[in-house]
């Protein structure tokens, strides 16, 4: 008789924040130096920005740690909050309702709280009605988390597999690196994507099902432009 193949597991990966976890490198390096000192922000206010996976969320939370900062996500801001008491970290800045957004940005200034903003592009690039908000946003220092290096995204894929205690042989990892796009997103949906493959298939991940994955992540990448 045979066996029934394994389903996927309904529970949600966690990312894991802690500051140990982190990926240290150039590319981030200006953006960890301006979170290492929120005193000199000019106006206690900074924009982190960076591309989708580049690890910027991760660095807000890690900041939201040290500094006691209550954590927001802008895509789910629909009211109005009070005068904040503590530093504030907002993700998906360039995603938050611009009356709410406008709110927190007055009110963080007015209680003399920092506050930091995470976002995909810089303020310059968000599509602003209001006007107040635009002049606001656009004299906010900004920094950006750079591209990674082949390094960086090694480490990545190597870390990522790990979390979800992957098996993958090294020559199979090096054969996804070449030939997967070099983001870090690209990075972290390939290894989604071998995860729940894994699970449906009760196989251990080879080279042919890193192909599969492959080319499931080439076209979302098509069907996204």
């Amino acid at each position: 008789m045979s066996l029934p193949k394994q389903l996927a597991l309904p529970f949600p990966h966690q990312p894991d924040y802690a500051a140990e976890a982190f990926l240290e490198a150039h590319s981030n390096a200006d953006a960890r130096a301006w979170l290492n000192r929120s005193a000199e922000w000019p106006g206690g206010r900074l924009v982190l920005w960076g591309e989708a996976g580049s690890g910027k969320t991760h660095l807000l939370h890690r900041w939201a740690l040290g500094e006691g900062a209550m954590v927001l996500d802008g895509r789910s801001m629909q009211h109005l909050i009070p005068v904040p008491e503590q530093p504030l970290a907002i993700d998906n800045a360039d995603e938050a309702p611009e009356t709410p957004l406008l709110h927190v940005l007055n009110a963080a200034a007015e209680a003399k709280q920092r506050l930091l903003l995470a976002a995909r592009v810089p303020p310059a690039r968000w599509a602003m009605r209001l006007p107040d908000l635009a002049s606001r946003l656009r004299a906010t220092t900004a920094v950006g988390i750079l591209r990674p290096d082949d390094l960086l995204l090694r480490s990545l894929l190597a870390r990522l597999l790990a979390e979800r205690r992957l098996c993958v042989s090294q020559p199979v990892q090096d054969w996804l690196l070449v030939r997967l796009p070099r983001s870090p997103a690209a990075i972290r949906e390939a290894v989604e994507r071998l995860d729940r493959l894994a699970w449906q298939s009760g196989r251990a991940v080879g080279r042919g099902m890193a192909a599969a994955v492959l080319a499931e992540v080439e076209q979302g990448c098509s069907s996204a432009d």
